[in-house]
């Protein structure tokens, strides 16, 4: 299915205008030959009666017709189950009078811009009446969260946020049922798809790119990269639709309820080893050059076990998590 995008439609106002003058006319017509058949008893002001209450009776068939569009609005129109068309511009149009504008998105309410109602959600409810006009501006979709397993197994809570727009509204309307819900089901099968590939955090022998060798990549450290590959998989999908993926954004990110906890103490200790690590690197440090500096300027001779002794000391000192008490010798060294 093709767009064919109407252009010369724009003759709305005129039509208006001659269908109000020829009201006006009509009813002037009706009255003055009414009194003219009744006076004179003329046949021709009887026809002209007729006329006149055939053109009042007829002329309002002119006025469904008319349409008026807002910048960034579409209609799409058929003709007895025939496309024939799309109103893309705004202005005020007049088309066949019998043509049916389409949208069957129209009555579907999802979490997304310019379509949230409010608290009521249920169509039926509501006063306002079904708008067959199609939006095409920028557009936000915000799924529900998704509980996903990630490459290693552990399930993951994850949401997005996709940007998106109508470039074809012949394939939006006709090429599938509905395609707020298509969307809709497209994200959550291509977010499932490309999270299952990564792990929630940094981890060996992971491949996250296909290549067959194993990268740095992870949900929470490669969220760019995750998001761009998302929004790739979902324009593959929607294409059909005449739909424009613009951009895929992760808005939550955290492990499941169930293993919060328990990878919350993992990454606690993760922190502690390296905060250790990091001790212990400058302890040994700190410990190499103050033997280096008393050897330099020959403060104190100092053998082997005497040195050993003085290691121990220095760093149960530098990695203690208290502070040290000091012992006091007041007799002889040795």
């Amino acid at each position: 299915m093709e767009e064919k995008v109407l252009k010369k439609r724009k003759n709305g106002m005129l039509v208006l205008i001659l269908s109000i003058l020829i009201y006006a006319a009509a009813i002037a017509g009706t009255i003055i030959g009414g009194m003219k058949y009744e006076n004179g008893g003329n046949p021709f002001f009887l026809v002209v009666c007729i006329v006149c209450v055939v053109l009042l009776c007829v002329t309002w068939l002119l006025w469904p017709g008319l349409k008026v569009l807002k910048p960034q609005e579409a209609l799409v129109l058929t003709l007895f189950g025939k496309y024939i068309g799309t109103l893309k511009e705004e202005g005020f149009y007049f088309v066949n009078p019998f043509c049916t504008a389409v949208n069957p998105a129209a009555k579907t309410t999802l979490n997304q811009s310019g379509d949230v109602k409010g608290a009521d959600k249920n169509p039926a409810t509501t006063t306002e009446p079904v708008q067959k006009k199609i939006s095409l501006k920028i557009m936000t979709l915000s799924n529900n969260r998704q509980k996903i397993n990630d490459c290693l197994g552990n399930p993951v809570e994850i949401g997005i946020a996709v940007t998106w727009r109508i470039t074809d509204t012949a394939k939006a309307v006709f090429n599938v049922d509905n395609y707020k819900e298509f969307l809709s089901l497209q994200c959550d099968s291509a977010l499932r798809n490309i999270v299952r590939l990564y792990p929630y955090d940094v981890a060996p022998n992971v491949d996250t790119t296909g290549d067959g060798v194993a990268d740095e990549g992870s949900l929470r450290g490669s969220s760019e990269t995750v998001a761009t590959r998302i929004r790739d998989e979902i324009q593959e999908r929607v294409n059909e639709a005449g739909i424009e993926v613009v951009e895929a954004r992760i808005t939550y990110l955290a492990y499941a309820p169930e293993i919060a906890a328990v990878m919350l103490q993992r990454q606690q200790a993760s922190a502690i080893i390296d905060a250790r690590k990091m001790i212990v690197d400058g302890a040994v440090g700190m410990v190499e050059m103050a033997l280096e500096r008393l050897n330099e300027n020959q403060v104190v001779v100092l053998d082997e076990e005497r040195k050993a002794a003085m290691v121990s000391n220095l760093l149960v000192v530098l990695c203690g998590n208290h502070d040290a008490q000091p012992v006091v010798n007041s007799g002889s060294l040795y």
